[in-house]
């Protein structure tokens, strides 16, 4: 069998349905396989930095895995942005790179890089020996990618092996490992110190959203009347509006949020490494009693030491501890003071930004935007100043309805994501929620949202500068107001988008955003909706903390 064949069957066999990617000469025998199954929908992106942003978007709103498919070195290279970032999410997608020819290696052939450059970039890096090998070694890659904690796996098939026809090796069945389950002790052991706590509090991670546990999470939670912080990539695993939810860990997390953590007498943190990011490099304060859920025994003690640690499947975890909890007194149950206050005070600090004449704020934008938006909207949230105020400002109504990178927080995110989340998602609305500065990063897939016929809505909060980065070089290092802006050399994205075929439209009032979102939204093609905001206004991490 054709090797490029049964690269192809192997993905369709897998549940694998889209490919992302920019063809090449090297990829070209694999680009004619994929186009002559019609269950395989390959999208060509205009960069190769979008593709695995873009396979990261679909599988982390549909929980189900795409692939990707470059030629070597550049097209390689440029795709390891993206595969660190769905690393450091435990995003799981199938990395297919085209490898120089063996007998060519060592001799500069065109693009031509060393197989361990990726090393350090996806949780598996495989590169194939043999040609007959390959159907075993593409299948070995899913089920790995596939396998908790999930991640990103590379597979580089050299070139010439792709149109041979040989004998492959069939790679056999195998039964992917069960999830891991809790140990009876320790859930007694955690149940009991949760059952006895007056302030206990919840951390809940991403790995939340991979377990598909976030009914599991708000029963655990509503028994308790705890609090609930998630992460950066937790957002959204108990809907922000829940009474109980009080808002994201992060650099920009309110004095009060803080202070939440800090006089909880037992934190349960579940799905989550509590990595240095969230933590702001393990300075928050947390309380002594830790309860620490996750999959990876290397993340316990890494930045807190637990009281108890659990190496264990999120799920499984929070329904043993449920069950454990429903039969003890619970002595915080009844009591949401501590959440309301911390949400109180919140809500009285972003008012106090809403209500300005344009240009409008970041906060009274996303607050806006909230307000039109279907509950059943995905929105992808790229890096940046808009990002951090989307944190605190701008509600996710269900686990896999808003996406933003975790850790690796790379900026030009949000509009590939924004266009894998439409192919996984086609009955959805999608809104990539951007800043001026992120969307540059990634403008050029503004067209291909056209050429694929995605009605994605992109809104773009355009204050002409580099904002977050500004700010602070001005307020720690005498460097001047917006030093990293172009208000002298202003961008008009209603003007690119037109060219590359998109519709648009400006709202610059809240009004008009109102107006103009509605529309974009209820539309079934492309539109991007550029709303001017204020270069000066405060950033996130200064004002939530003042």
């Amino acid at each position: 069998m054709r090797v490029s064949r049964a690269v192809v069957d192997c993905l369709v066999a897998n549940g694998i349905d889209t490919v992302f990617g920019i063809p090449g000469k090297q990829s070209l025998p694999l680009n004619e396989a994929i186009d002559d199954d019609d269950s395989l929908r390959f999208v060509t992106a205009r960069h190769e930095t979008a593709v695995s942003h873009q396979a990261w978007g679909y599988a982390e709103t549909s929980g189900e895995m795409a692939g990707t498919v470059v030629v070597p070195g550049p097209g390689d290279m440029n795709a390891m942005n993206g595969l660190k970032n769905a690393l450091n999410d435990c995003t799981p997608l199938l990395h297919v790179a085209i490898e120089t020819e063996p007998e060519l290696r060592g001799g500069d052939a065109i693009h031509e890089t060393p197989p361990d450059t990726y090393d350090n970039v996806v949780k598996r890096n495989v590169v194939v020996k043999n040609p007959e090998s390959t159907l075993v070694e593409v299948q070995r890659a899913i089920e790995a990618a596939k396998t908790p904690p999930m991640g990103p796996v590379r597979v580089g098939i050299p070139k010439n092996y792709l149109p041979m026809d040989v004998a492959l090796a069939d790679p056999g069945s195998r039964t992917r490992s069960a999830s891991r389950s809790p140990p009876d002790e320790a859930i007694e052991n955690a149940a009991e110190r949760l059952a006895a706590s007056e302030r206990p509090i919840i951390v809940a991670g991403g790995g939340i959203r991979s377990a598909e546990a976030s009914e599991e999470l708000r029963a655990v939670a509503e028994r308790l009347d705890a609090p609930v912080v998630t992460t950066y990539k937790g957002k959204g695993v108990l809907p922000g509006a829940h009474e109980l939810c009080i808002g994201a860990l992060g650099g920009s997390a309110s004095t009060e949020l803080l202070a939440c953590i800090g006089e909880s007498d037992v934190a349960l943190a579940v799905g989550t490494d509590l990595d240095a990011l969230a933590t702001r490099g393990w300075s928050v304060e947390v309380p002594e009693s830790l309860i620490h859920v996750t999959l990876d025994a290397g993340d316990l003690g890494t930045g807190y030491e637990p009281e108890l640690g659990i190496v264990a499947d999120a799920r499984e975890t929070l329904t043993e501890l449920d069950s454990s909890l429903r039969e003890r007194a619970v002595r915080s149950a009844g009591d949401r003071s501590r959440a309301n206050d911390v949400n109180t005070k919140t809500e009285t600090r972003l008012e106090r930004l809403v209500g300005s004449t344009p240009p409008i704020t970041s906060v009274e934008a996303l607050r806006t935007v909230r307000e039109v938006l279907p509950d059943e909207t995905i929105v992808t949230a790229d890096a940046g100043g808009s990002k951090v105020w989307a944190l605190n400002a701008f509600d996710a109504s269900g686990p896999r309805r808003y996406v933003n990178p975790g850790s690796w927080a790379t900026m030009g995110t949000g509009l590939p994501s924004a266009i894998g989340a439409q192919l996984a998602n086609p009955d959805s609305p999608v809104v990539s929620l951007t800043g001026d500065g992120g969307l540059m990063m990634c403008v050029h897939e503004l067209h291909t949202a056209v050429s694929e016929d995605l009605p994605i809505t992109v809104i773009v909060l355009n204050n002409a500068d580099y904002a977050i980065i500004s700010e602070e070089a001005e307020r720690n290092y005498e460097l001047q107001p917006q030093e990293y802006g172009w208000s002298h050399a202003p961008i008009d994205f209603s003007s690119v988008a037109a060219g590359m075929g998109m519709q648009t439209a400006r709202a610059d009032a809240p009004e008009e955003i109102r107006e103009e979102v509605t529309r974009a939204v209820g539309t079934d093609e492309p539109v991007l909706v550029e709303t001017k905001t204020d270069p000066a206004e405060p950033q996130a991490t200064a004002w939530m903390q003042d």
